[in-house]
Protein backbone atom coordinates (compact mmCIF):
# COMPACT_ATOMS: atom_id res chain seq x y z
CA UNK A 1 0.00 0.00 0.00
CA UNK A 2 1.23 3.50 -0.79
CA UNK A 3 2.18 5.55 2.05
CA UNK A 4 3.77 8.48 0.15
CA UNK A 5 2.91 11.77 0.61
CA UNK A 6 4.09 13.10 -2.94
CA UNK A 7 3.54 9.46 -5.09
CA UNK A 8 5.40 9.35 -8.34
CA UNK A 9 3.99 8.04 -11.71
CA UNK A 10 4.89 4.42 -12.97
CA UNK A 11 4.77 3.58 -16.33
CA UNK A 12 4.73 0.19 -15.87
CA UNK A 13 3.99 -1.40 -19.28
CA UNK A 14 5.53 -1.68 -22.98
CA UNK A 15 4.93 -1.24 -26.51
CA UNK A 16 2.66 1.70 -26.72
CA UNK A 17 3.13 5.35 -28.13
CA UNK A 18 5.78 7.48 -26.27
CA UNK A 19 3.34 10.03 -25.45
CA UNK A 20 2.09 7.60 -22.78
CA UNK A 21 5.45 7.46 -20.74
CA UNK A 22 5.55 11.24 -21.03
CA UNK A 23 2.53 11.47 -18.72
CA UNK A 24 2.68 12.25 -14.96
CA UNK A 25 -0.37 12.04 -12.65
CA UNK A 26 0.70 14.08 -9.39
CA UNK A 27 -1.75 13.06 -7.15
CA UNK A 28 -1.01 14.11 -3.31
CA UNK A 29 -1.07 10.94 -1.13
CA UNK A 30 -2.28 10.53 2.42
CA UNK A 31 -0.13 8.63 4.68
CA UNK A 32 -2.51 9.11 7.60
CA UNK A 33 -5.76 7.56 5.57
CA UNK A 34 -3.15 4.68 4.37
CA UNK A 35 -2.12 3.95 7.68
CA UNK A 36 -5.52 3.71 9.08
CA UNK A 37 -6.27 1.20 5.91
CA UNK A 38 -3.41 -0.63 7.09
CA UNK A 39 -4.96 -0.91 10.72
CA UNK A 40 -8.15 -1.88 8.67
CA UNK A 41 -6.73 -4.97 6.81
CA UNK A 42 -5.19 -5.88 9.72
CA UNK A 43 -7.88 -6.19 12.10
CA UNK A 44 -9.44 -8.26 9.51
CA UNK A 45 -6.72 -10.84 9.14
CA UNK A 46 -5.08 -9.53 5.87
CA UNK A 47 -1.06 -8.94 6.66
CA UNK A 48 0.20 -5.78 4.66
CA UNK A 49 2.67 -3.27 4.89
CA UNK A 50 3.53 0.41 3.66
CA UNK A 51 5.48 1.62 1.19
CA UNK A 52 6.56 5.28 1.29
CA UNK A 53 8.85 5.14 -1.98
CA UNK A 54 6.49 3.33 -4.67
CA UNK A 55 4.72 5.68 -7.02
CA UNK A 56 0.88 5.14 -8.81
CA UNK A 57 1.15 2.85 -11.43
CA UNK A 58 -1.16 2.61 -14.27
CA UNK A 59 -3.64 0.83 -12.84
CA UNK A 60 -4.35 3.67 -10.71
CA UNK A 61 -3.36 6.71 -12.63
CA UNK A 62 -4.87 6.23 -16.00
CA UNK A 63 -8.75 6.05 -14.71
CA UNK A 64 -7.53 8.57 -12.40
CA UNK A 65 -6.52 10.81 -15.11
CA UNK A 66 -9.68 11.06 -16.91
CA UNK A 67 -11.82 11.63 -13.94
CA UNK A 68 -9.85 13.94 -11.81
CA UNK A 69 -7.11 15.77 -14.37
CA UNK A 70 -6.44 18.36 -12.06
CA UNK A 71 -4.87 15.60 -9.86
CA UNK A 72 -5.97 17.71 -6.61
CA UNK A 73 -7.82 14.82 -4.49
CA UNK A 74 -5.70 12.40 -2.41
CA UNK A 75 -5.25 9.17 -3.34
CA UNK A 76 -3.95 5.77 -1.94
CA UNK A 77 -3.70 2.89 -3.66
CA UNK A 78 -3.76 -0.59 -2.25
CA UNK A 79 -2.35 -3.25 -4.50
CA UNK A 80 -4.41 -6.27 -5.33
CA UNK A 81 -2.35 -9.85 -4.22
CA UNK A 82 -2.21 -11.86 -7.62
CA UNK A 83 -1.59 -14.64 -5.65
CA UNK A 84 -4.91 -14.78 -3.77
CA UNK A 85 -8.08 -15.79 -4.86
CA UNK A 86 -11.20 -13.84 -5.23
CA UNK A 87 -12.72 -14.65 -2.06
CA UNK A 88 -9.64 -13.02 -0.49
CA UNK A 89 -10.37 -10.27 -2.29
CA UNK A 90 -13.99 -9.62 -1.34
CA UNK A 91 -12.85 -10.14 2.26
CA UNK A 92 -10.30 -7.01 1.61
CA UNK A 93 -12.95 -4.88 0.02
CA UNK A 94 -15.51 -5.65 3.18
CA UNK A 95 -12.68 -4.76 5.46
CA UNK A 96 -13.09 -0.76 3.85
CA UNK A 97 -16.88 -0.98 3.12
CA UNK A 98 -17.06 1.89 6.78
CA UNK A 99 -14.68 4.09 4.58
CA UNK A 100 -17.83 4.96 2.52
CA UNK A 101 -19.57 6.25 5.25
CA UNK A 102 -16.40 8.81 5.95
CA UNK A 103 -17.05 10.14 2.20
CA UNK A 104 -14.05 8.03 1.19
CA UNK A 105 -14.67 6.45 -2.64
CA UNK A 106 -13.36 3.17 -3.08
CA UNK A 107 -11.88 2.38 -6.85
CA UNK A 108 -11.78 -0.92 -7.82
CA UNK A 109 -9.69 -0.50 -11.12
CA UNK A 110 -9.42 -2.85 -14.33
CA UNK A 111 -10.95 -3.76 -17.51
CA UNK A 112 -13.80 -6.09 -17.66
CA UNK A 113 -12.13 -8.13 -20.54
CA UNK A 114 -8.40 -8.17 -20.76
CA UNK A 115 -6.37 -10.36 -22.78
CA UNK A 116 -3.71 -8.89 -24.31
CA UNK A 117 -2.55 -11.51 -26.47
CA UNK A 118 -5.94 -11.67 -28.59
CA UNK A 119 -5.94 -7.82 -28.79
CA UNK A 120 -2.30 -7.63 -30.10
CA UNK A 121 -2.85 -11.44 -32.12
CA UNK A 122 -6.01 -10.04 -33.59
CA UNK A 123 -5.70 -7.08 -35.66
CA UNK A 124 -8.68 -5.44 -34.84
CA UNK A 125 -9.34 -2.02 -35.75
CA UNK A 126 -10.38 0.38 -32.84
CA UNK A 127 -14.00 0.44 -33.93
CA UNK A 128 -14.56 -3.45 -34.44
CA UNK A 129 -17.12 -4.86 -33.20
CA UNK A 130 -17.09 -7.03 -30.10
CA UNK A 131 -16.20 -11.19 -30.35
CA UNK A 132 -18.63 -13.30 -29.52
CA UNK A 133 -16.41 -14.52 -27.24
CA UNK A 134 -16.07 -11.37 -25.35
CA UNK A 135 -19.99 -10.31 -25.39
CA UNK A 136 -21.24 -13.79 -23.89
CA UNK A 137 -18.74 -13.19 -21.23
CA UNK A 138 -20.13 -9.90 -20.72
CA UNK A 139 -23.97 -10.81 -20.71
CA UNK A 140 -23.59 -13.38 -17.93
CA UNK A 141 -21.46 -11.15 -15.80
CA UNK A 142 -23.91 -8.32 -15.99
CA UNK A 143 -26.66 -10.63 -15.25
CA UNK A 144 -25.11 -11.89 -11.73
CA UNK A 145 -23.94 -7.86 -11.43
CA UNK A 146 -27.35 -6.79 -11.34
CA UNK A 147 -28.90 -9.66 -9.80
CA UNK A 148 -26.59 -8.88 -6.69
CA UNK A 149 -25.20 -11.84 -7.10
CA UNK A 150 -21.94 -11.87 -5.14
CA UNK A 151 -20.98 -15.95 -4.90
CA UNK A 152 -21.51 -16.21 -8.51
CA UNK A 153 -19.57 -13.32 -9.71
CA UNK A 154 -16.68 -14.48 -7.86
CA UNK A 155 -16.86 -17.75 -9.33
CA UNK A 156 -16.96 -15.69 -13.19
CA UNK A 157 -13.40 -17.42 -14.61
CA UNK A 158 -14.67 -20.57 -13.54
CA UNK A 159 -18.09 -20.63 -14.29
CA UNK A 160 -18.98 -17.70 -16.82
CA UNK A 161 -18.63 -18.43 -20.42
CA UNK A 162 -15.48 -18.13 -21.81
CA UNK A 163 -14.20 -16.50 -18.41
CA UNK A 164 -10.97 -17.73 -19.13
CA UNK A 165 -10.57 -16.41 -22.32
CA UNK A 166 -11.41 -12.58 -21.02
CA UNK A 167 -8.72 -13.38 -17.92
CA UNK A 168 -6.13 -15.26 -18.55
CA UNK A 169 -4.81 -13.57 -15.81
CA UNK A 170 -6.86 -12.29 -12.65
CA UNK A 171 -4.82 -8.94 -12.25
CA UNK A 172 -7.42 -6.64 -14.17
CA UNK A 173 -10.47 -8.48 -12.67
CA UNK A 174 -9.54 -8.72 -8.82
CA UNK A 175 -10.39 -4.99 -8.36
CA UNK A 176 -13.80 -5.85 -9.34
CA UNK A 177 -14.11 -8.26 -6.25
CA UNK A 178 -12.56 -5.61 -4.09
CA UNK A 179 -15.69 -3.39 -5.25
CA UNK A 180 -18.11 -5.70 -4.58
CA UNK A 181 -16.56 -6.42 -1.39
CA UNK A 182 -17.12 -2.30 -0.41
CA UNK A 183 -20.12 -2.54 -1.86
CA UNK A 184 -22.06 -4.53 1.25
CA UNK A 185 -24.65 -5.68 0.87
CA UNK A 186 -26.65 -3.49 0.49
CA UNK A 187 -24.52 -1.95 -2.14
CA UNK A 188 -26.77 -2.24 -5.46
CA UNK A 189 -25.43 -2.44 -9.11
CA UNK A 190 -25.59 0.18 -11.56
CA UNK A 191 -23.69 -0.02 -14.88
CA UNK A 192 -22.57 3.51 -15.67
CA UNK A 193 -20.57 2.94 -19.08
CA UNK A 194 -20.25 0.09 -21.55
CA UNK A 195 -17.94 -0.31 -24.49
CA UNK A 196 -15.56 -2.60 -26.69
CA UNK A 197 -12.12 -1.21 -27.79
CA UNK A 198 -10.32 -3.41 -30.47
CA UNK A 199 -13.29 -5.92 -30.84
CA UNK A 200 -11.84 -7.81 -27.19
CA UNK A 201 -11.11 -5.26 -24.43
CA UNK A 202 -14.18 -4.30 -22.82
CA UNK A 203 -14.42 -0.75 -20.52
CA UNK A 204 -17.89 -1.43 -18.57
CA UNK A 205 -17.77 0.88 -15.08
CA UNK A 206 -20.37 -0.09 -12.62
CA UNK A 207 -21.17 1.85 -9.37
CA UNK A 208 -22.36 0.25 -5.94
CA UNK A 209 -24.96 2.09 -4.11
Amino acid sequence: MISAAQPGTIHDFGGFPEELYRMRYPAPGSPDLAQRISGLLQGAGIANRLDAERGFDHGTWTPLILAWPEADIPVVQVSINSRETPEYHYRLGQALERLRDENILIIGSGAITHNLHAFFRGGYAADAPAQPWVTDFLGWLDAHLIADDHQAVLRAIGQAPHGTDNHPTMDHILPLFVALGAAGTQGKATKLHASVEYGVLAMDAWRFD
